[in-house]
């Protein structure tokens, strides 16, 4: 479930904060501010890329807990509410075509939502940098 939407972009100083914290994480454990920051771009990524959005976050083993309260703890309040939304997924088959209309209607509105407050998340990833990690 695609939609025409910008991918997000993020700035060269995020991108090199996140090689740092990806070396950092190899050999030693990041703060809570960091993984919040490394759970939000790598989740960006799963769900900006060509896959099957939000059906595919939920039918990968991840620690989706976590993910969402990342979400949270950057601000990202549009994206929590969509991921809390969607939960339901992770109990459907992993075959997407297997969605009722019902249910493949409504997950691509939700979709619509979490692309909606996506796009606010370079700006919120910027102010929780400058906030939460200089400290």
């Amino acid at each position: 479930m695609n939609f025409d939407h910008e991918p997000i972009e993020w700035d060269d100083e995020i991108i090199l904060l996140i090689d740092n914290l990806e070396e950092k994480s190899a050999e030693e454990k990041l703060t809570r501010q960091e993984r919040a920051l490394m759970d939000v771009v790598e989740t960006v990524q799963l769900l900006d890329s060509d896959g099957e959005g939000l059906h595919e976050f939920w039918q990968c083993p991840l620690n989706h807990t976590r993910i969402i309260n990342s979400f949270d703890l950057i601000g990202a309040s549009g994206v929590v509410d969509a991921l809390n939304a969607s939960q339901w997924c992770q109990t459907r088959s992993a075959d997407l075509d297997q969605y009722t209309e019902t249910e493949g209607e409504y997950l691509a509105s939700i979709e619509e939502e979490l692309h909606d407050a996506m796009s606010e998340l370079p700006d919120l990833v910027a102010d929780f940098i400058e906030d939460g990690l200089s400290e």
